[in-house]
């Protein structure tokens, strides 16, 4: 399946390597020529320089033979604009956009998205949905339990850094499902800690949305 990401940042970065690895091929394009250069050294020449809502390198991607398009990149209005231009001026049957603000949803879906998600496992989950025969990921859909997703990377200089999971004092709705580090993928266990410059992923409900910032600042450390 052929596939095109607009956007090189950390969600179209890992979300290229992960669909590159299950045997996909992929483009991605990317305005950021830093992020580019760090895209063709780790996951060799499948990105190309540009603004991805732009028809000129669209094109240069092939986009007219593209099964998919997913637009991630930071800005949802820039990712509107990726689908619509991907749908009306290439016929791509199937669009996939990345929403950083919820209340954009339904404009979203109004204006012919077919597919909106937060975060790059839920971005994995609805693509292997269309492939039955790679149908590796069932993804409840947490936003109808009131669930989400929240991502921060661990400052440099936060007093949680080398604590173990077990000496944590986290809430009972709140969980670390996932440290990226280096570009690997960690599920942590009690006797993980966090390092500088890891994103941790965590699920959960809009009540404690804000628990890594404390975490981040030491304040939920158990006493010893």
């Amino acid at each position: 399946m052929y596939i095109i990401i607009v956007g090189g940042g950390k969600v179209g970065y890992y979300l290229t390597k992960h669909l590159l690895a299950a045997g996909h091929e992929v483009a991605v394009i990317e305005k950021n020529p830093k992020k580019v250069e760090n895209i063709i050294n780790d996951l060799g020449g499948i990105a190309i320089l540009g603004d991805g809502s732009d028809a000129g390198p669209m094109s240069e991607a092939g986009m007219n033979r593209a099964e998919i398009v997913i637009a991630a990149t930071g800005d949802d209005e820039d990712n509107l604009i990726v689908c619509q231009m991907a749908k009306i001026k290439f016929g791509v049957k199937r669009t996939i956009a990345r929403i950083n603000n919820p209340k954009n949803e339904r404009i979203f879906s109004v204006l012919g998205i077919d597919t909106t998600v937060s975060y790059v496992d839920a971005l994995v989950a609805q693509i292997e949905r269309g492939i039955p025969a790679h149908s590796l990921i069932h993804l409840l859909t947490l936003r109808d339990v009131g669930v989400s997703f929240v991502e921060k990377q661990v400052p440099p200089d936060s007093p949680v850094i080398g604590v173990m999971m077990s000496d944590l004092n986290l809430p009972e709705q709140f969980l670390i499902a996932l440290i990226i580090r280096e570009g690997k993928a960690l599920i942590p266990k009690g006797t993980s800690s966090l390092q500088a410059g890891d994103d941790v992923v965590a699920v959960t409900d809009a009540e404690n949305a804000g628990i890594l910032d404390l975490l981040f600042r030491g304040e939920l450390v158990k006493p010893h």
